[in-house]
Order: C-alpha cells, then sequence, then structure tokens
C-alpha cells in the first residue's frame, strides 16, 4: 500500500503535541507524498485555533514546503466545525484565502449558534434520540450544500446519522467522507449500508501526535471487513 496522502492531522495549533515540522519529518519517513495540517477551527471552545493563528500557520507552512520541496507536499487545511442544523461552520472569507482545503465535522465542543444547537449537545451526549439524528443529519447535509467542503470526517462519531441520506448529499456537492483511523466511524456496517452510493472516500489518521501521522491501521481493518471499492478510496493506492 502507498499512501498519497493524509489529509487530517492536528498540531500544538489546536491539541496535537507536535509541531507542524514534526507531522512534516514523520510524513517524509514514511513516504507519504502529500501532508495535510488541519487543526480545529476557531468555533471549538476548548481545542479551536486563534483566528490570527491561520495567517502564522500559512507563512509556516510556505516555508516549509520551500525547505521540503524535494521531498514532500504540505498543505494547510482546517477542520471546521458543523454549528447548526442551517450547516454553518466555523470560517470565513478571510480564511479561505490562505486555506488550501476545508475539511468539516461535529464536535460536543463546537459553539452552538442558538439554544436549539446547545440542546442538541446535551441530547448527542446523553440521550441520543431520534430528535438529536434528525437535527445531526441535517446540519451535516446543509454544510455540504453551503459550503465548499473538501472532507466530512468521521460522520456519525459524536452523534448519530441517517448515513444513506449524508452520502447522497456527498455525492451531489462532491464532497468526500473519511473513514477515520482514530475513530470507528465511517464503520464497516455505515460503509456497507452506503455502497451502493458509490461516494468517493479518503482515509484520514487524525493524528494528534506526530508518530500516527500516516498510521491507517483502524481504517484499513474497516475497509478491508466492509469489501468497498477500493478505487474509491482517494489517498491511498493499493
Amino acid at each position: 500500500m502507498k499512501i498519497l496522502a493524509d489529509y487530517h492531522t492536528h498540531t500544538i495549533y489546536s491539541h496535537g503535541k507536535g509541531t507542524i515540522e514534526d507531522n512534516v519529518r514523520v510524513a517524509i519517513s514514511k513516504g507519504i507524498e502529500t501532508i495535510g495540517i488541519s487543526d480545529h477551527s476557531y468555533g471549538h471552545l476548548t481545542y479551536g485555533i486563534k483566528k490570527d493563528d491561520i495567517f502564522r500557520m500559512r507563512e509556516e507552512v510556505d516555508f516549509l514546503n520551500e525547505k521540503y520541496k524535494n521531498q514532500i507536499k504540505i498543505l494547510l487545511g482546517v477542520e471546521s466545525n458543523i454549528l447548526d442544523d442551517k450547516g454553518n461552520i466555523d470560517y470565513d472569507e478571510k480564511m479561505g484565502k490562505v486555506l488550501d482545503y476545508v475539511m468539516a465535522g461535529y464536535h460536543f465542543g463546537s459553539k452552538p449558534t442558538n439554544l436549539k444547537g446547545l440542546l442538541n449537545h446535551a441530547n448527542n451526549y446523553v440521550f441520543k434520540s431520534k430528535k438529536s439524528k434528525d437535527y445531526n443529519t441535517l446540519a451535516i447535509i446543509n454544510a455540504m450544500k453551503n459550503n465548499d467542503i473538501f472532507v466530512i470526517t468521521h460522520p456519525g462519531d459524536k452523534g448519530d446519522v441517517y448515513i444513506e441520506e449524508i452520502a447522497k448529499a456527498a455525492k451531489e456537492t462532491d464532497t468526500r467522507l473519511e473513514i477515520n483511523s482514530s475513530h470507528k466511524f465511517l464503520s464497516v456496517e455505515q460503509l456497507k449500508k452506503i455502497e451502493p452510493i458509490g461516494n468517493t472516500f479518503i482515509v484520514g489518521s487524525d493524528a494528534h501526535i506526530p508518530s500516527n501521522v500516516g498510521n491507517f491501521n483502524l481504517a484499513l481493518n474497516t475497509i478491508k471487513e466492509s469489501n468497498i471499492d477500493l478505487s474509491r478510496i482517494e489517498n491511498i493506492k493499493f
């Protein structure tokens, strides 16, 4: 197997344990062609980057691209938080000018835009009702429809979703779905449900320590058990 890219890695700018260069060096040592830096965006109450940091990160990525130009390509992304059922995410045009891509996912620590969103956090965390499942699904679908999102991260992880509806919207909007190698989502069951829809997937390490960059072990087991078409996984080559 050849890892073409790992787009989902975190650094000390959010709650990772290593620097951008630490992640880059590990990626080079593993023969990865492209490394993406995708820290949590500013709407995460605990782990979000500071708004101004994204511009420092851009300068750092540009410097490192020059330093390691013959060894690897480094991209700057962000893991935005899906904030409500209207599909709002913590992203703005100013950030967009310096980013190479945007990932988005639902997280408990995201700052809700209204009381309904706050209640949904509680519902997801405690009650896990059909109401929250409806809300979560609508939030992700609208996020894809209203924003230019490259990847939806670990769909269904923090709150249950109707994965078939999300997969259909992802197909319509040309959005990739992540098989996350730190969480069990997409799961084997989810992948089997959406197999006929024909989505494109990426594998993400979701590395929070540099040594886990490119660690796709969990995801590869999920892929093997689900028996999906390997050609639909965009960032690895078998």
